[in-house]
């Protein structure tokens, strides 16, 4: 019975390890990703989670970042966490999205709501250059 309960009790101390192990990880600040994205098109939308034209664009963006994702990447940027892009993007109001051609080079900056039909528009120009 206590060999039983030895088992029981490693059992669940090796599950609580790796549990608290996961947690810890998915809580870790994930690394910033490089703007734009080297040789990929790159649509970066700068804004933050509580603007309400940022909150009308979010479905939009991620429905875009799995569409295109192989092809461009479809990146958000919350200004209140990342306080610094609004400097190097000079980001004058939000949400602000900036297009990049594979190159890395902006080719195209549009001020506030932006709607799926228009970002498309945008996106298949750049894959036609």
């Amino acid at each position: 019975m206590a060999r039983q309960i030895a088992r029981l009790l490693a059992v669940a101390l090796t599950l609580a390890l790796f549990s608290s192990a996961a947690l810890a990880a998915s809580t870790l600040p994930k690394p910033k990703p490089q703007l734009p994205v080297k040789g990929m098109v790159t649509l970066v939308d700068l804004g933050t989670n509580s603007c309400i034209p940022c909150k009308m664009m979010a479905p939009i963006l991620v429905e875009l970042e799995k569409e295109y994702r192989g092809k461009a990447a479809v990146v958000f940027v919350d200004l209140r966490q990342d306080n610094e892009a609004a400097r190097k993007f000079r980001v004058r109001a939000i949400p602000t999205q900036i297009f990049f051609d594979k190159a890395g080079r902006e080719v195209f900056r549009h001020e506030g709501f932006m709607d799926k039909k228009s970002i498309v528009e945008r996106l298949n120009k750049l894959f036609g250059q």
